[in-house]
């Protein structure tokens, strides 16, 4: 086998001039790990102040602590909230505005999953899932989308994956679905937010090295880390997974500047691993 293609040198956050969300304020779910902690960061190196939100407060703080530690000036708010409480994301938004003034970006980043044969869920697993992925981004989107439209500027960026579109969701049959759903919702509010100056889009990672995708997904079907790797080296086009970090960065050019004319879309970021075969996880036949 031949050796794995050498890294660019480049990290995917140098891509973006100094001070780019100067003065801008962005609101980010999941914001004390992996995909959400790394795009918090991100606002805050180009001088954007950040508002955290998840359910664990001690991994927002450590957030807060990363954000404080850049010295770019930026500030950052940490909110515990579970999304699937509409008064807990009422209480964020006005958390954010008595603090701010004003919110420029909502990243939903926050969800989850776990993986499963559709015999194995449970009705609560279900609606569990089917709450926090989908009620949970309409919460944020419905509750946000008002001061920003008022605003006459901001960008909303829904984190999905790449379990969303027409191949299903091979080990997460509820939050495929879900995810679908944020899909279509993502579509059918961008001209409705656009003729306000807001857009509206998804991105879909792919498989992206986070612990919470080895603790609560890869781990659960039996796979350490190293028989994981070389899962993915074996099956994977470009023989490895994604970092948060280019997530993050993704999420960045959807509310920068450059991505103002891009509305309603769905951005597949999973080095075609939806273009290739599927790993399977559980025996032909299973149900």
């Amino acid at each position: 086998m031949a050796d794995k293609p050498i890294a660019d040198p480049i990290r995917p956050m140098a891509t973006f001039a100094a001070g780019l969300f100067q003065g801008r304020v962005a609101v980010v779910t999941g914001g004390g790990t992996g995909i959400g902690r790394e795009t918090a960061l991100g606002f805050a190196r180009y001088g954007g102040h950040v508002v955290v939100a998840g359910r664990t407060e001690e991994r927002l703080r450590e957030t807060a602590e990363q954000v404080a530690a850049l010295r770019t000036g930026a500030e950052c708010l940490v909110v515990p909230t579970n999304i699937r409480d509409v008064a807990q994301v009422e209480r964020l938004l006005e958390a954010a505005l008595e603090r701010f003034g004003k919110v420029d970006y909502l990243v939903n980043n926050a969800g989850g999953q776990f993986p499963g044969l559709p015999s194995q869920i449970s009705d609560n697993g279900w609606r569990a899932v089917i709450d926090l992925n989908l009620n949970g981004t309409w919460n944020m989107v419905s509750r946000f989308m008002k001061p920003m439209v008022d605003a006459g500027y901001g960008a909303i960026v829904n984190v999905v994956h790449v379990f969303s579109f027409e191949r299903g969701a091979p080990i997460f049959v509820h939050s495929g679905a879900a995810r679908a759903g944020v899909v279509s919702l993502t579509r059918t509010m961008a001209p409705y937010l656009g003729y306000h100056g807001v857009t509206i889009n998804a991105l879909a990672p792919g498989t992206v090295a986070t612990p919470g995708m080895h603790d609560n997904e890869v781990g659960r079907l039996g796979y350490g880390e190293e028989a994981w790797a070389e899962k993915v080296d074996e099956v994977g086009p470009m023989r490895r997974m994604g970092s948060a970090e280019e997530m993050a960065a993704m999420i960045l050019f959807l509310c920068s500047p450059a991505a103002r004319f891009i509305n309603g879309a769905a951005i597949i970021a999973d080095g075609a691993e939806s273009r290739a075969n599927w790993v399977e996880f559980f025996p032909r036949g299973s149900l």
